[in-house]
């Protein structure tokens, strides 16, 4: 990536109505052992006071920019709008509900140069609203394949990290689509062919009770859509991957 910063980290939060935890996960950021990073927050025209919290956490600290979108156009241009500013050689999502333990960038950058990869992830735990860990770690795999991440959507995307020197940034933007990130995960295996997974639990994925059952919903219709549309799957393939999918899901979540 001509131009790139090489040791620099770009984070990309999409920011849509997030005002009850931003703060909290901008702190996890700047808190964290390595510091050479820049925070990206895209607004998405929050309509609640998401976008005054980001100005001000960003006069505060200079490596935190406000993107602001000029419409509501989703998470998935958030996100693209987000890496078109930015300007690290190495590239980490955090949904700004999220929590990140200190060491998870130093961690998760050792390993990628470790294993001179271009796709790596970590593990994580649930947590209920507060922020507060519930014991549900979710452990992760030593490496993933494009045929396994079809039957098993243990990458989270608050746990990505990526070198954008090896992953050509055609590539990591999303598409427009429910579940854009999963199938982000899918386009980036498909064409580099393998993931490695850094088994040590580094991020909190922060869940409201409340959501959790018209949640399982979507996302069995989403990942559905994926397996249909995106990817253009016979019927027969299409729930041959979705029941492997749902086992793992539901023992990640018991």
């Amino acid at each position: 990536m001509c131009g790139k910063e090489d040791k620099l980290i770009s984070i990309v939060v999409p920011l849509y109505n997030a005002e009850k935890f931003l703060e909290v996960t901008v702190r996890t950021v700047q808190s964290q052992t390595y510091q050479t990073w820049e925070l990206l927050l895209v607004d998405d025209c929050s309509t609640d006071e998401s976008r005054k919290i980001a100005l001000r956490l960003a006069k505060q600290d200079a490596r935190v920019r406000l993107i602001c979108q000029e419409t509501n156009q989703g998470a998935a241009r958030a996100r693209n709008r987000g890496i078109e500013e930015a300007k690290g050689r190495y590239l980490c999502f955090l949904d700004a509900d999220d929590i990140w333990e200190n060491d998870k960038l130093q961690e998760e950058l050792a390993f990628m140069q470790k294993k001179q990869a271009g796709f790596v992830f970590t593990g994580y735990e649930f947590a209920d609203e507060t922020g507060r860990g519930l014991g549900k770690i979710v452990t992760v795999p030593e490496q993933i394949t494009y045929q396994e991440a079809l039957k098993n959507t243990t990458i989270f995307t608050s746990t990505v990290m990526l070198d954008r020197q090896l992953i050509a940034d055609d590539y990591i933007y999303m598409p427009e689509i429910p579940s854009e990130d999963t199938a982000t995960w899918w386009q980036i295996l498909k064409r580099y062919g393998v993931a490695y997974g850094l088994n040590k639990n580094l991020v909190k994925y922060r869940r409201s009770e409340n959501t959790l059952s018209s949640n399982k919903w979507v996302a069995i219709q989403r990942i559905w859509n994926l397996y249909r549309k995106q990817e253009g799957f016979s019927v027969i393939k299409s729930m041959y991957c979705m029941f492997f999918w749902a086992v793992r899901a539901v023992i990640r979540r018991v």
